[in-house]
This record gives C-alpha cells, sequence and structure tokens, in this order.
C-alpha cells in the first residue's frame, strides 16, 4: 500500500478515527495499531508478516533475559550474540544468499573449479533492512542498559511494525519511541495542522518533483545513455541526484507527519544534505536515522576517533562497506560505499594535514567545498541508480562528452569567470539593498569586493577580445570548436527544466521559510486547509501524464 495510492487514501482517515475513539485505552489504541500495520504491509504480500512477527517475538524474549539483572556478564553476552545472529541470518537468507553464493562460484571458476547451483530466488520483503536494524537497536540497547525492557509483546511488536515507517524508515530507536507509548496520546489542533502540512508537502515531494524527474529524464537515460547528448546524460545524472533526495526525504515527511497523527513524534530524517561543506557533514545531514545507527552501533564499538589513525580510517571503510552493503546485495553498492570511504578517509587526512576549516572561512571557500562534495555525491550516484556496473560505466563515459576539447577550454574558463563575477555583483548589490532598507551600515569591504568582481569581469572579457577566442569576441563566430552536437538537449524540455529550477531553489530555501509555510497553512480556517489539500491533489491530477513509481527505498 503506497503512501500516494487511493488506498491509504481511505485506509488512513479509518485508522485515523478508530485510534481517536479509543485513545484512552492504551490496550486498545496499541492494538489498533498493531492491526493497522499488519494490514498495511499485507498490502503488498501477505507472507512477509511471518518474519516481523518472528523477529519481534524472538528480540522480546531475548530482551528479557537481557534485562536480568542476576546473569552474569558472560551470559548476556550470549543473549545478544543469538539476538544479533538470527536478525542478520534472516536478512541474509533474503537478501544476500544467492549473492554471496554467485560470488563463491565465481571464485572458484577462476581457478578451473566449475560449481553447479540452484539459487534460491527468494523475493527480498519489502522494508526487512529496516526492520532488521530496529529489532538490533531494541535488544543491543537493552543490553547496554541503555533501556529497560519493556514486558508487553505487544508494544515491542507495534514499535517494530509501526505502518508509518515500517517499509522505509526513519529508522526509530525504541529509546524514543517506547516512551511514548505509556502517555495518552494529544492532538492539539496546531499539531494536527502541522501534520497534514508535512504530508501534503511530501506528496508534492514525491510527485511534481522527484516522479517527474523520473519518468521524464532520468530513467530514459539510464536505459539507453548512449542515445542522449553530453548534456543530457549530464542532465539526468543530476536529476537523478535531486530525484533521490525528493523521493526519500517525502517519504519521511509523510511518515513523521501520518505519526504525528496519532500523537508520535518521529526525529527528523534530512537536513538539506547537498548544501553539505564536506562529506562528513553530508552524511549527518543524509539519511540521520542511518547514519546515526551506523555510527552509534558499527563505528563507534570498532574505535571510532579513538585508535590511531590507520584505525581511523579503517573504521571509516568498514562503515562505509557495510552501510553500502545494507542497500542492497550488489557489486554497485560496495563500488558506491568504495567511492564514499576513499572520499571521506581523504577528508580526514586532509583535516590532519592542513587543519580542520575554520567556521569563519570567506563565502567562496565554503562555496568551492560545497561544490566539491555535491560533485562527489553526484558522480557516486551514477552507480547507485544504473541497472549494472557496465551500465554505470557507459553513463560516466557519456558526460565526458560534455566536457569541452582543449580549443574551448580557454574561452568557456573565460565564461565562467565572467558568469562569477557578475554573480558575485548581484549577490553583493543585494547585500546592499537589504543594508539600506534596513538601514545597517554597509560591511567595511564591499568596495573592494565589488572592484574585484568588476576587474574579473573585465579582465575575462578583455583577454577574449585580445586573444580573438569565440564567443568573446565580436570578430570571431567561429564555434566549431565548441562541437555544439554534444550541447544540445532536446530532451530537456520546459517542464524537466523548471521542475529542477523549483528542486534546486526548494532545496537552497532556509528551514524558516517552510516553518513559516506550515505556520501559515496552521491558522488557515479548517474550510481552507480543505481547499488548498483539494487544489494540490487537482494539481497532482492534472500534471501527472505518467505512472506513479513506487518509493526508491523500498527496494532497500
Amino acid at each position: 500500500m503506497l503512501f500516494h495510492s487511493l488506498q491509504f487514501l481511505f485506509f488512513l482517515p479509518l485508522v485515523f478515527f478508530l485510534y481517536w475513539n479509543m485513545a484512552k485505552s492504551k490496550k486498545a489504541r496499541l492494538w489498533l495499531l498493531f492491526a493497522a500495520s499488519m494490514i498495511f504491509y499485507m498490502a503488498w504480500n501477505p507472507a512477509p508478516v511471518v518474519l516481523i512477527l518472528y523477529l519481534s517475538t524472538t528480540d522480546f524474549f531475548l530482551a528479557q533475559l537481557l534485562g536480568r539483572k542476576d546473569f552474569k556478564a558472560k551470559k548476556r553476552k550470549l543473549f545478544i550474540t543469538i539476538s544479533v545472529t538470527n536478525n542478520l541470518a534472516v536478512l541474509g537468507v533474503f537478501k544476500y544468499a544467492d549473492w554471496f553464493t554467485q560470488i563463491v562460484v565465481d571464485t572458484f571458476g577462476l581457478f578451473g573449479v566449475e560449481l553447479i547451483y540452484k539459487p534460491l530466488g527468494l523475493v527480498l520483503p519489502v522494508g526487512l533492512s529496516f526492520v532488521v536494524f530496529q529489532c538490533m537497536s531494541y535488544t543491543i540497547d537493552v543490553y547496554r542498559e541503555e533501556l529497560s525492557p519493556r514486558k508487553s509483546w505487544l508494544e515491542v511488536t507495534t514499535y517494530i511494525a509501526f505502518f508509518p515507517q515500517v517499509v522505509a524508515g526513519p529508522i526509530v530507536r525504541a529509546a524514543d519511541f517506547l516512551p511514548q507509548m505509556d502517555k495518552e496520546p494529544q492532538l492539539p489542533e496546531h499539531a494536527g495542522g502541522i501534520a497534514l502540512y508535512r504530508i501534503a508537502m511530501g506528496m508534492f515531494k514525491k510527485l511534481i518533483i522527484a516522479d517527474m524527474l523520473a519518468a521524464n529524464l532520468v530513467d530514459r537515460v539510464f536505459t539507453q545513455p548512449e542515445n542522449y547528448t553530453g548534456l543530457e546524460v549530464m542532465a539526468a545524472v543530476f536529476c537523478y541526484t535531486v530525484q533521490i533526495y525528493y523521493d526519500f526525504s517525502a517519504y519521511s515527511d509523510i511518515a513523521i507527519g501520518v505519526a504525528a497523527l496519532f500523537g508520535f513524534h518521529i526525529k527528523e530524517n534530512f537536513d538539506k544534505p547537498y548544501l553539505s561543506a564536506n562529506l562528513f557533514e553530508f552524511w549527518r545531514r543524509w539519511h540521520i536515522s542511518l547514519g546515526a545507527w551506523l555510527r552509534d552501533y558499527l563505528y563507534i564499538p570498532l574505535g571510532g576517533n579513538r585508535k590511531n589513525k590507520f584505525r581511523v580510517c579503517w573504521n571509516l571503510w568498514v562503515t562505509m562497506i557495510l552501510g553500502s552493503v545494507w542497500h542492497g546485495a550488489d557489486w554497485r553498492f560496495v563500488v558506491w560505499g568504495v567511492i564514499h570511504g576513499v572520499a571521506l578517509i581523504w577528508n580526514r587526512v586532509w583535516w590532519w594535514v592542513f587543519g580542520r576549516p575554520a567556521p569563519n572561512r570567506s563565502f567562496f571557500i565554503k562555496l568551492g567545498t560545497g561544490l566539491l562534495t555535491f560533485f562527489i555525491v553526484m558522480e557516486a550516484r551514477i552507480v547507485f541508480r544504473a541497472e549494472n556496473i557496465q551500465i554505470a560505466w557507459h553513463v560516466f563515459l557519456e558526460q565526458g562528452r560534455f566536457l569541452p576539447s582543449s580549443e574551448a577550454l580557454l574561452p568557456l574558463s573565460l565564461m565562467l569567470g565572467i558568469f562569477c563575477g557578475l554573480s558575485f555583483m548581484f549577490y553583493l548589490a543585494s547585500q546592499a539593498a537589504y543594508a539600506w532598507f534596513y538601514r545597517l551600515p554597509l560591511h567595511p569591504r564591499l568596495p573592494l569586493k565589488v572592484f574585484f568582481a568588476m576587474a574579473t569581469v573585465f579582465f575575462c572579457l578583455q583577454t577574449g577580445i585580445f586573444l580573438d577566442l569565440p564567443l568573446l569576441s565580436p570578430g570571431n563566430t567561429d564555434l566549431t570548436v565548441f562541437n555544439m552536437e554534444n550541447y544540445a538537449a532536446p530532451n530537456l524540455t520546459p517542464l524537466v527544466l523548471s521542475v529542477m529550477f523549483l528542486a534546486t531553489v526548494g532545496h537552497m530555501i532556509p528551514h524558516g521559510f517552510y516553518k513559516w509555510l506550515g505556520e501559515g497553512f496552521v491558522v488557515l480556517p479548517i474550510p481552507a486547509r480543505a481547499f488548498c489539500l483539494v487544489i494540490l491533489a487537482l494539481l497532482v491530477k492534472q500534471v501527472l501524464s505518467f505512472e506513479v513509481q513506487p518509493f526508491i527505498y523500498f527496494q532497500f
């Protein structure tokens, strides 16, 4: 059952109505949430519900044993080992068994030994990776004595199977979620309005931005990259980077909003990750719940930053490789993890040699490091999206056609300098206008910055004229050096460009704007709120002329 399906449109109001009519009885409302979660999950396939019940039940009883004070450390260690092994074994059989077996067969094949095997062909249950991580976090927290074991099987199972986030996260910690079950839920009008706003915002992100980019450019290019120009391939890589953020953050927004309708608070899962200045910051902002899980249950137990420099690099490497394989049993994800692991190690070594960047570093340094970080993340997304390594390599090479020839490199570099200079002048002008409007003192270095920007534009322009370069000198109209065929982009339609622009600007707008937007939605009268939601639904129906796609992270 998809969040953006007609089934869920009827399912959610029904569960909401029943829940708040039995909210005063803890047992009744928990049984309702449990039943609703089972129905929600079985809408895909009823059989895997058995796995959720099995894992939650075994971990419930193991947590009871882990919580006993009369057991010695060795016995408690045995029980936590059983819990972790049991969870990983279930995940391994369904997700990795055929892949690992194929690796063994291929390895023996290198030495001339032919092994014949029949793949299990098991279908990975939706959301199993998230379920396993939540089960493990519960028993590990009890083992560490950071959480007391729950005496109610219903509470533990409902926490693990809670329908808003069971399929694709966020990964919720038991210590954050279980105590909320003990309180009688409350839903003030303001909180309810914000919840509806988050759901509507998530639907907008998913349907208007993520699915639009996927259907109109990304899926086509990644299927047959050789049929598109270098510019279109580069744009598709950028659009997939945008798509996966808006798709996954949309699911998180909807999950947070739906949970809030039942009185539960779930932590944020994204914090504008593409505005990060380095990869460490990126991983603190991207899929926050997964990053925190890997940090607390893998990276820190391995030694974290407390060991020598080699061990720190090794811990980073292992964490990224295992975190990448968590996404799927495929060499593509291993390569993706290697890219991020190497980049993180390089980032750490750079800090050791040159020191951490100062908080008050210049705007240009922040911009440069931010663009470099985004470029690494974007290029790594190629192997994440492609169907196999061969297609990923093909997409990577096709991007090269977008790069200028050696003859075109100088004029394009000068044009970039002119563009940056003019953009910086516009930025300074907006600063001056802001100061004038609010009667604030101008920055003492503002005239110097203006002079620097104007000098950059003048130098680049005069150099182009002096060297008689195309596009810069009025007397030179020879554009053959640019190989303009690679810059043609008939598939970058006005619709695609508009969505790209909307997505980029939407990511750069500060959180305060969205908070203001949400507060504005809440203060509207109920009929006005309903009207806004109807308008959004009609807009979605009018704009979408393609099949609605499932959320990307369902496959993990």
